[in-house]
């Protein structure tokens, strides 16, 4: 140990900067943006999904009936010359 140099006291650490608390204002602006970016995802998902089963659930209740969309529309058109 005698064999150490000494070079003097150490120096103190930099105290680490407190960060501020948010106002309840900052907090509300963090929430909202938050909130709209999660909604902005999961309408991203949602709709197409929304939109692929209401189609399957046409398509199905067409079958069901003994038509598809094909044979309306074709009839639709029909009726639309013939006026």
């Amino acid at each position: 140990m005698t064999t150490e140099l000494h070079e003097g006291p150490l120096e103190t650490a930099p105290a680490v900067a407190s960060t501020s608390k948010l106002t309840w204002r900052q907090q509300r602006a963090v929430r909202r943006r938050r909130r709209v970016w999660f909604e902005e995802v999961l309408g991203w998902i949602l709709v197409p999904l929304i939109l692929f089963g209401c189609y399957w659930f046409v398509e199905l209740v067409l079958s069901g009936m003994g038509t598809s969309i094909g044979a309306i529309i074709d009839g639709l058109s029909n009726l639309r010359s013939n006026l």
